[in-house]
């Protein structure tokens, strides 16, 4: 048996699929039919090629994840598909029944199949890079590379690339709620008398200026950097860590403005202030990689905090705030936006498990 990453993963993924299908989470009624009625009902009459594969490829990472645990915590190939697709397959059965209570949504047996069918396929495949050998070379590439509880840190350093998706007004600035948070509040309060407790702000947020959004390019390369160095020892695979870091980081964020503003202008956003941050960064980062991971800890929550307090001072522009809306409701993997929740929240669970990294090795 075998601490593993693809649990924890697994859950994550869990989470963004209950989402994506019950996204908008609104307007909940009986609408007069059994919950399983979706199962004896007509084809749709209509269907594109793309809600195939989304519905295939969907839940192919679930069943991949959920085999992978099993496989790593003492399970068979044979029982790890079976386990593995049936849970996914209960998931996408009670998930099909809820969406029938839900006026926006439509329940299909046929998206029944699909995703049962996608759970297969990732489940298959993973027991199929078990058996060439490819999981225990990650164990041993893992046991190299690594310090032994690192699962947190790999989930985080997993979740970054996908969370740069989302499309900020910062490249690489993740955590921005401020604004969003202020108005949320705001709604949440409205005719209440706690309304008038609510601080209001004697001007409107101003746009950052090329220094302090260099600072926010630097910052945000370096944060996943100082994490992996706290589970990382070694120097010399540190420096190869920052290289993959910093190209996975330069790529999502070109694919994220690809997708939000079209192909033509995937690189827009690689600006002057963007170029240099993204040097600074790495000269930097290259001069602590034989830092202690407590000292790494350490920087890690001092930029955090330098990074979060002066990203959450930026708004929002109105043409940023019509093409996000634009592409949270976009075709492009259907999860309605849910990228943004791991926009908002990785820097601070990065804080979160930092904190308790120190204070567990402090103990």
């Amino acid at each position: 048996m075998h601490k593993t990453s693809a649990w924890p993963l697994s859950l994550v993924y869990v989470g963004l699929i209950v989402y994506a299908s019950l996204y908008p989470f609104t307007d909940w009624r009986d609408q007069g039919i059994a919950p399983w009625d979706y199962l004896a009902a007509p084809l749709p009459l209509y269907w594109t090629g793309f809600d195939l594969t989304s519905n295939v490829l969907g839940y192919a990472p679930l069943g991949f994840l959920l085999a992978l645990s099993a496989l790593r915590t003492g399970g068979h190939g044979g029982k790890a598909v079976i386990r593995a697709t049936l849970t996914a397959g209960a998931l996408s059965l009670v998930l099909e029944a809820l969406q029938s209570c839900l006026p926006a949504r439509v329940p299909s047996s046929v998206d029944f199949v699909l995703n049962l069918g996608g759970a297969w396929l990732g489940a298959i495949t993973a027991t199929m890079l078990e058996k060439m050998g490819a999981i225990d070379r990650w164990s041993q590439f893992r046991e190299r590379w690594f310090v032994a509880e690192a699962r947190g840190g790999l989930v985080l350093l997993a979740l970054w690339p996908v969370a740069l998706l989302f499309p900020a007004a910062v490249p690489l600035g993740l955590g921005q709620v401020f604004e969003r948070l202020e108005a949320a509040l705001a709604d949440l309060l409205l005719d209440t008398p706690f309304l008038e407790w609510l601080p209001v702000r004697d001007v409107e947020l101003q746009p950052l200026v090329p220094g302090a959004e260099l600072a926010c390019v630097m910052l945000g390369a370096l944060i996943p950097c100082l994490l992996g160095f706290c589970i990382i020892p070694a120097a010399s695979r540190r420096a190869v860590f920052v290289l993959a870091v910093l190209a996975a980081g330069i790529c999502a964020t070109a694919l994220s403005a690809a997708l939000s503003y079209g192909p033509a202008h995937a690189w827009a956003w690689f600006n002057l202030p963007v170029k240099v941050g993204l040097g600074l960064a790495a000269m930097l980062i290259m001069l602590l990689l034989t830092v202690p991971s407590r000292v790494s800890a350490a920087l890690m929550l001092l930029a955090l905090g330098i990074y979060l307090s002066v990203i959450n001072q930026a708004p929002t522009s109105a043409y940023f705030a019509h093409t996000l809306h634009a592409w949270e409701q976009g075709r492009f993997i259907r999860f309605h936006g849910v990228v943004q929740w791991l926009g908002w929240l990785w820097p601070y669970t990065a804080l979160l498990y930092v904190l308790t990294r120190v204070w567990g090795q402090h103990r």
